[in-house]
This record gives structure tokens, C-alpha cells and sequence, in this order.
């Protein structure tokens, strides 16, 4: 599962992206300004950004700059600057692609998908493993050592999440968004019994548990301390 940066300053433009992002199953992270930006990129290595040109302090060209400096994180550049000289000068920042507002969101997620097969050509399909936990996501089929594991089909998607995103932190709201494409509802104890359920497949003959509980944030799949 490919995770998008969404950098803007306008709440109302976040609010769009992030929706159509999620229903499209994407991880969402979010920045409002520059500088989180930065400290987004740098901590959660998202696989694309979607980054505003005029914002407030550290403008959407340096952040550019600073993340293709540094990170080599593919981007497009949002903007409403269309003259040709904007288009280069956006370009030659260090970003991989531009869009001028107002935009269809169908044409970003094209833009996306484009980058995505261009930056990780195999990702969906590569065989993804953790200690001894294995997942082939062209076969659905997950063994720990030598022992294929049977899950149900929301129990495979949601240890599908954890292991893209080995040793990260989720919330329980971003999970419930992701994985069940719905937002949090604090009564709601759906994400607390597919947890037991796969913990209960997955620590069969006395292994291990590898689905840690974050207490007080939520879960992350890594070894226990």
C-alpha cells in the first residue's frame, strides 16, 4: 500500500485530497506548511508528494529542493502558475511532474499511478517478509516458517497494511480508514477483534507475537522489546 504526502495550506484542499486518496486506498499523511513537510518525508518516507507551491514561510520550491536533495521522493508540484517559465522553474526545483489548479482528481490520481509505476514498478507484487512472517501478495499466501497460515480476507488486508509499513506506529483511526475505508468511531471494537483473531493464527506453537500494542496510540508490527 503506497502512502501520498498531501502538502497544502488550505484545509479545504486536504480535505478533498485526503478523501479521494483514502477511498482509493491509499496511506494519507498530511503537512500544512514547509517545514512539516520536511519532517514528514524525512520520518515516513511517503512513496509520492503532492505539494502546494505558495505557502506562508518555506515555499513549495525549497521544500522541493530539500527533498530531492535529500530523499529523492518522487512530486507534484500543485500550483496555479501556468506561463511557461513557472512550469520550468517548478520543474528544475527537483519536482517529477506539475499540475495547475484547478485540477480534476481523477488527472492527479493518474499522475500518481504514473509515478508510482515509474518509482516502484514492482512493489504491489513483491513477497513481503518480517523475522520469520512471510506474505505473497500475488498468491495471498502468508506462512510463518514453514506454516502457511489461513486468513480471512479482511484479516489478510489488514496484515497486508502492517507488513508495508514494518516497525511504523498506526493509529486505530488510520487503520479503520485504510483497511475498512471508514473513519474512527470510538464504539466501534471491529479493528480490537481482527487483531485477536490474527495474533491468535499468527502465534500458533508458541511464536512469537509480532502485532504489538501501542498503548495509548495503537498498533505496529515489530518484535517485542
Amino acid at each position: 500500500m503506497s502512502s501520498i504526502l498531501i502538502v497544502d495550506d488550505n484545509q479545504k484542499v486536504i480535505d478533498m485530497l485526503r478523501r479521494t486518496l483514502l477511498y482509493e486506498g491509499y496511506e494519507v499523511l498530511v503537512a500544512m506548511d514547509g517545514q512539516q513537510a520536511l519532517s514528514q518525508a524525512q520520518t515516513h518516507r511517503p512513496d509520492v508528494i503532492v505539494l502546494d507551491w505558495l505557502m506562508p514561510g518555506l515555499d513549495g520550491l525549497e521544500v522541493a529542493r530539500r527533498v530531492s536533495r535529500a530523499d529523492h521522493i518522487p512530486i507534484i508540484m500543485l500550483t496555479a502558475k501556468d506561463a511557461l517559465e513557472d512550469r520550468v522553474m517548478g520543474l528544475d526545483s527537483g519536482a517529477d511532474d506539475y499540475l495547475i489548479k484547478p485540477f480534476e482528481p481523477e488527472e492527479l490520481l493518474a499522475r500518481i499511478r504514473a509515478l508510482l509505476r515509474r518509482s516502484q514498478p514492482d512493489e504491489e507484487d513483491r513477497m513481503l517478509t518480517y523475522d520469520d512472517l512471510s506474505l505473497n501478495p500475488v498468491t495471498r499466501q502468508v506462512r510463518r516458517g514453514e506454516q502457511i497460515i489461513l486468513l480471512s480476507p479482511k484479516e489478510y488486508d489488514l496484515l497486508l497494511y502492517f507488513m508495508r509499513y514494518p516497525r511504523r506506529v498506526h493509529t486505530r483511526e488510520r487503520i479503520l480508514e485504510v483497511v475498512w475505508g471508514y473513519p474512527f468511531t470510538g464504539d466501534s471494537n471491529v479493528l480490537e477483534v481482527h487483531i485477536g483473531h490474527l495474533r491468535s493464527k499468527l502465534e500458533t506453537g508458541d511464536k512469537s507475537r509480532l502485532i504489538q500494542t501501542i498503548r495509548g496510540v495503537g498498533y505496529a508490527l515489530r518484535l517485542e522489546e
